[in-house]
Formats: C-alpha cells, sequence, structure tokens
C-alpha cells in the first residue's frame, strides 16, 4: 500500500519524507527539488510484535510495512501542467492515500512560494487542484458513457453518478466526502479519482509551538478544514522529527520526554496511514519468526491464511486462534491453552486485529 506525501514547495515534505525513511531525498530551499518522487518502505511501530520477540526469542522480526511517496510540490495551475503539475497527478494517481503537509509556522529564512503563510489557502490550493484534474477525468468519462449508451443502457447508472460526483466537485466537495451505494462503488472504483483518496493533513509546527500544538491558531484552522472531511490533522515539528530519527532508542525516549510527547509524530502518523487503508495485522509467532501479516478489514481466515502462501488457503482445515491480550495475560502459548483460550475457528472466522493464529491445512 502506497501513502503519498503531498503539499506546495517549501512546507517540510522532504524532511519528513527523509524522517520517515531514513532514505535521505533530497532537501533544499527552493521549489521542486524533489523531480522524481522517492520512495521509502517503512514498518508500522507495533509493541505486540515486540513483546512477543521478547517471549519467543526467534531468529528473525517481520513488522508490517507501509510504502511512502515523496512527491514533487504542486503549485496553482498544476491540473494545467503549471510547475510539475502532470508529474505530479502522474504520481499521486498511483497512491492509495494522501498525506498533506501544511505550514503552520512563520520562518523568515524559509522562503513561501506564494509570499505569506496562510494553511488554509494552502490546503484549498491543492485539494482544488485535484478537484479540478478530476473534472477532466469525469468530463472525458461522460462522453464516452454518453456515446455507449445508445448500444447499452446500462450506462445510464454510469452517467447519474458522474453527474452527482461532478455536482458536488462545482462546489468544491472532494469525492470522499460523498456516500455512495454498492453498485455507485463498484463503479467508481474504475474511475480513479483523486478526491477520493482518503487524507491525512499533517500540521507542520516550529519547535516553540510543540508545547501548545493543539491551541496553536494555524492548526486550529486546519483541524476545522478537515473536519467537514472527516479527515485526522497530525500536528508535528517536521524539524524535530528529523532528529528523533537519527537517534537510538534510548536517546529518542530521552528526548520526547524532554518535549513532554508520548511517541514521536512519526509514529503516530505511521500508524494512522495504516488505519487509514482499512488495514488491521494478524500475527504469527514462534522460535523461527515473529510476523505481523498485513489484511483489510473483514478478511476471512482462508483469504488471511492466503497471505501467508496460497497453498494454506487452498488446504484450509482450521484456524488455531487467540487474542495477543489473552496470550500476554496468561505469559505463555502452554498456559493460554490450559486455560482454554486458544480457539479453533473454521473458514467463515473474519479475522481481528492482534489474532495471534496457527492455521491447519491439508494439501
Amino acid at each position: 500500500m502506497k501513502i503519498g506525501i503531498v503539499g506546495l514547495p517549501n512546507v517540510g515534505k522532504s524532511t519528513l519524507f527523509n524522517s520517515i525513511t531514513k532514505a535521505g531525498a533530497e532537501c533544499a530551499n527552493y521549489p521542486f527539488c524533489t523531480i522524481e518522487p522517492n520512495v521509502g518502505v517503512v514498518a508500522v511501530p507495533d509493541e505486540r510484535i515486540d513483546n512477543l520477540a521478547k517471549m519467543y526469542n526467534p531468529q528473525k522480526v517481520t513488522k508490517a510495512v507501509v510504502e511512502f511517496v515523496d512527491i514533487a510540490g504542486l503549485v496553482k495551475g498544476a491540473s494545467k501542467g503549471e510547475g510539475l503539475g502532470n508529474k505530479f497527478l502522474s504520481h499521486i494517481r498511483e497512491v492509495d492515500a494522501i498525506v498533506q503537509v501544511v505550514r503552520c509556522f512563520e520562518d523568515p529564512n524559509v522562503v513561501h512560494v506564494d509570499g505569506n503563510i496562510n494553511p488554509l489557502r494552502d490546503i484549498e490550493t491543492i485539494n482544488l487542484e485535484l478537484i479540478f484534474a478530476d473534472l477532466e477525468t469525469l468530463d472525458k468519462r461522460l462522453e464516452k458513457a454518453t456515446k455507449n449508451l445508445k448500444a447499452d443502457k446500462k450506462y445510464q447508472s454510469e452517467i447519474d453518478l458522474i453527474k452527482k460526483i461532478k455536482e458536488n466537485l462545482n462546489k468544491g466537495i472532494p469525492v470522499r466526502t460523498l456516500e455512495f451505494n454498492e453498485d455507485e462503488q463498484e463503479i467508481l472504483k474504475d474511475m480513479f479519482l483523486l478526491t477520493a483518496k482518503p487524507i491525512i493533513y499533517i500540521a507542520n509546527i516550529s519547535e516553540e509551538q510543540i508545547s501548545n500544538a493543539e491551541n496553536e491558531e494555524m492548526v486550529k484552522q486546519v483541524k476545522e478544514y478537515a473536519e467537514k472531511e472527516n479527515a485526522e490533522v497530525i500536528p508535528l515539528c517536521v524539524k524535530i522529527e528529523e532528529e528523533l530519527s537519527g537517534l537510538d532508542e534510548q536517546d529518542k525516549k530521552e528526548m520526547l520526554e524532554a518535549l513532554g510527547l508520548d511517541e514521536s509524530g512519526l509514529d503516530k502518523l505511521i500508524k494512522k496511514s495504516y488505519s487509514l487503508l482499512g488495514l488491521i495485522s494478524f500475527l504469527t509467532a514462534g522460535e523461527p519468526e515473529v510476523r505481523a501479516w498485513t489484511i483489510k478489514k473483514g478478511t476471512k481466515a482462508p483469504q488471511a491464511a492466503g497471505k501467508i502462501h496460497s497453498d494454506i488457503e487452498r488446504g484450509f482445515i482450521k484456524a488455531e486462534v487467540i487474542s495477543y491480550e489473552d496470550l500476554m495475560k496468561c505469559g505463555s502459548m502452554v498456559s493460554a491453552k490450559e486455560k482454554g483460550l486458544v480457539r479453533q475457528e473454521g473458514k467463515d472466522y473474519i479475522m481481528k486485529d492482534g489474532d495471534i493464529v496457527l492455521f491447519k491445512f491439508n494439501v
């Protein structure tokens, strides 16, 4: 699953990307220093895996991962090809969700592409460009569906849906905030609309703003905007996060304590991104490996087994399941079995986040 990091030039996108992946994307105080998207894969912080590793002392530990893409800065007119608009739009089409970085701090040493700091204007600049791009996509779809309607009446439902979406986009309402029935959702999947992608807003603040982040005026503005979309807002100081990412665990912990923070903003972002995509993890644990496996919410046991190997799904018999919490309370799998906390589940079992599973199969 891919998350695209977007924003106007010089808002902290590449610095955030560096912090997340430690991949060293070039950072500079000028627009478009990131021309080709940088891609980095990062582990999802998961203390369950850490604790299972202590219990089993495995040869290998594998956490779930999220892929982040640092996309070139967008400017007004991108939908018409301004700046690196066409590249921006093609790169953002390939991601599953969006993290939009919004600058909420003053710094005379870091130029703003529009001359002054205004988070709502910046958000709307990007969102409007995505809306314009979607309107262009829909106009092409509408023209094609109207032609096809003469031969097949099924295209009427697509035409009705396009008109419904266009009406809302023209009012500045993104697709992700609209409600659709099952048939409409099926048609929508094939449209690849940019404003349909789920979004998280990062309010990039200064070090001085950290202690009062939630009450900062610019952060409040971003939150009010995001509420209309039921979107998450994470205030974080990208500069501090970059410093934290270069520290070992002990130094990182001490720095977080000094800043009065429970966890880094990046850890929060990575976890939120994972859940934004409707993803959960089931776990497998033993001496060879402790591992988190990524599945969509609502996945049944055989399909989850298929994530490990197609043969396990094909020959699925049952799943031995215990919740992470129950195993931790018991202290060992032997104790959990003695207390009857390991369940036998069949083909219709819907997996839950944190299930520890052993699949039984025969091929």
